[in-house]
């Protein structure tokens, strides 16, 4: 009964997430993005330490040995660190300099031509997801408002999902924009979901149906945030030089927490305003 008299009130509940999306651009805007070493080069290298040695302690020694001051110690942990450098040192004069301090576990370098194609790569790969997606939404329901609510949805998750990179500090890198474009799949089969139980089915009331698919996206979107808190929490405590994963966890625990806001009061929303308006 009070969900019922919540969605009766729906109206001012669409802007929430429309509010949220101008504060994540704002924030974008002001703090931009880190770039990972896939899109910006640089070298990256896990080790394994021979000895104690704290973070600014191993900081300050790479840093020294390679007349460099990009070095970022992402992790160090059960005596393996994992560090990025700007740059591409010559690695057998980065294995002399951690003589006795560390064994080199693996050794990655990226020139900057190669990041700068990759950069291009992404931002062509995003554009391509985005504009095929809302192909393919328009094609399904072939009505102008649901489609627009659909792509909305999908757009404000991927936007979110950028601001929180940049609050967090999480790089952008190919691992985060894989899981950018994982996160456009799920929101649209959110909202798809959605949409179609809401428009195209006639048992029950328009709040009914919306609460019957609401049921069914709050089991998918706790099972996939709960799935991806696992994975963060193993990475974490287990795993620590397994960035990638941490990457790909951390972008779709911001996105689809979000998602939920944007599929449930935005694209509901519009919805029921668009169906109640009698243009149905």
């Amino acid at each position: 009964m009070k969900i019922e008299k919540l969605m009766e009130s729906y109206k001012p509940l669409i802007a929430i997430p429309v509010i949220i999306t101008i504060i994540a651009l704002a924030v974008i805007a002001v703090n931009g993005l880190n770039e990972g070493v896939d899109l910006k080069g640089g070298t990256i290298t896990t080790l394994q330490l021979q000895k104690p040695i704290g973070e600014s302690q191993l900081k300050t020694l790479i840093g020294n040995g390679l007349n460099t001051t990009e070095v970022t110690v992402n992790s160090i942990n059960n005596n393996q660190a994992t560090v990025t450098i700007g740059g591409t040192p010559d690695v057998i004069k980065f294995t002399n300099l951690m003589n006795g301090t560390a064994t080199i576990q693996s050794y990655r370098s990226i020139a900057p031509l190669l990041s700068e194609t990759a950069l291009n790569q992404v931002y062509l790969a995003l554009a391509i997801a985005f504009i095929f997606m809302s192909i393919t939404v328009f094609i399904i329901f072939r009505s102008f408002v649901p489609s627009i609510a659909v792509i909305l949805a999908a757009l404000f998750d991927i936007i979110i999902a950028v601001g929180g990179m940049s609050v967090f500090g999480i790089p952008l890198s190919l691992s985060s924009v894989g899981a950018l474009l994982l996160l456009i799949g799920y929101s649209v089969d959110t909202d798809i979901l959605l949409t179609t139980r809401v428009l195209k089915r006639r048992e029950g009331t328009i709040t009914e149906r919306a609460i019957g698919a609401m049921k069914t996206g709050f089991t998918m979107a706790a099972a996939a945030i709960g799935s991806m808190v696992a994975l963060l929490v193993i990475v974490v405590f287990f795993i620590p030089s397994a960035e990638t994963l941490a990457s790909i966890a951390e972008v779709l625990i911001i996105g689809l927490t979000f998602d939920v806001l944007a599929t449930w009061l935005m694209n509901l929303g519009i919805l029921r305003w668009y169906m109640e308006s009698g243009r149905r």
